[in-house]
């Protein structure tokens, strides 16, 4: 246990941190869930209204990323990662549908 004032205070600051990060975390991958989820329904289901759910959950996944990088919540090239996997996923969900 600290012993000081200052530590007990970096102390108190580190936990405020960490649920804080843990929450955007969160919220960060659930979007991304939600995404390649729209990406599988999207290549059952052709439908302009799936290709609109489709590309507000990959903007608002991409959004959240980028905003967990600025926070410093994740690595950038974590952010890079899981966008490229977002992208490559959206890429392959609109050619499938585009070769029939």
């Amino acid at each position: 246990m600290a012993n000081n004032n200052s530590a007990k205070k970096r102390i108190q600051i580190a936990e405020r941190n960490r649920l804080e990060n843990k929450s955007y975390k969160s919220a960060m991958r659930t979007l991304v869930k939600n995404c390649f989820t729209a990406c599988e329904t999207y290549t059952k289901e052709t439908s302009e209204e799936a290709k609109a759910n489709l590309q507000g959950s990959i903007n608002a996944a991409f959004s959240k990323i980028d905003k967990a990088v600025k926070r410093g919540v994740i690595h950038r090239n974590n952010g890079s990662n899981q966008k490229s996997r977002l992208s490559s996923a959206f890429k392959t969900a609109v050619e499938s549908i585009d070769k029939k």
